[in-house]
């Protein structure tokens, strides 16, 4: 199934501009003005007088982290979702092992934690 974005602003990184934008397998296969509706099954959605912009990346959320006793408020589930519905669709989780904690030990525990959850999940490392 293919999307269509008609009558958008097309909002990147250096510009803003007046266009549609075809979304074709979940990839965007084409931004510019008149896109046609030919072909088989395609939804039409008008964006006339709204934005249409990449998702934001989030680089450094700290989901379900253990920390001195504690835990973040927020855990993958519940975190991936508030960013899905501001927007973001990429989050950079911190890892952050105990001393007892081998990295890579840590790295596969929170990847545990994150997958499969609402949105895409990086990770930087933390080394003491």
């Amino acid at each position: 199934m293919s999307i269509l974005i008609k009558n958008g602003i097309v909002v990147n990184d250096d510009s803003m501009f007046a266009a549609d934008v075809l979304i074709s397998d979940g990839k965007i296969a084409g931004v510019g003005s008149s896109i046609g509706t030919s072909g088989g099954n395609m939804e039409v959605i008008d964006a006339t007088g709204k934005y249409v912009m990449p998702g934001g990346i989030d680089p450094h959320t700290h989901l379900q982290m253990p920390f001195m006793g504690e835990v973040a408020a927020d855990d993958f589930i519940s975190g991936t979702q508030a960013a899905v519905a501001g927007g973001t669709t990429m989050v950079i989780d911190f890892v952050i092992p105990n001393k007892e904690m081998p990295v890579l030990a840590a790295y596969k525990q929170w990847r545990e934690w994150a997958d499969p959850k609402v949105n895409s999940n990086k990770f930087n490392a933390n080394l003491f």
